[in-house]
């Protein structure tokens, strides 16, 4: 009898640059050592999957998406963000230290074969479609597929 792989399921809440890298850092490491992973992104943690394109039918779902907006390219830190400049100041120092960036990452989850699942629910409200992911990205599902998927997993993350 064959042994089954190891699973690691993540909810990405947080779409501030700090908490996507720690997501990140911890999907690559958890596949690289072999184990399944699956990404389930809500709320603010959509922008990691988003492409750089504006959303929103409705005028509040237009405004959110206006004050948000952006893609992964535009998270900020959670703290230090001086209107910007912390995220170039990040940016910088990481590079100098050979860290992969935001979009690096992403890449490298997705060749370690991580799938990325938009929540359905956080779209509606949002008003965020299926077309405004990355291709890459699987179709979107609710909480539930999440807690399936949670069930099967030896370690369940919040970030």
């Amino acid at each position: 009898m064959e042994d089954k792989k190891k699973k690691l399921s993540m909810v990405v809440f947080s779409g501030d640059m700090d908490k996507l890298m720690a997501a990140f850092i911890i999907a690559t490491g958890a596949a690289a050592s072999d184990m399944d992973v699956t990404m389930f992104f809500t709320f603010w943690g959509l922008r990691a999957i988003k492409k750089p394109v504006n959303t929103g039918k409705g005028l509040f779902g237009k405004m959110l998406g206006f004050m948000y907006g952006g893609d992964i390219r535009k998270a900020t830190p959670s703290k230090f963000a001086f209107w910007g400049m912390g995220r170039w100041m990040f940016r910088k120092m990481m590079a100098a230290k050979g860290v992969l960036s935001l979009v690096e990452f992403r890449q490298l989850a997705l060749d370690l074969g991580i799938k990325f699942y938009p929540c359905s629910m956080s779209m509606d409200v949002l008003e965020i479609r299926d077309e405004d992911f990355i291709e890459e990205a699987q179709p979107s599902v609710g909480v539930g597929f999440f807690i399936a998927e949670a069930l099967e997993s030896q370690i369940t993350l919040f970030i």
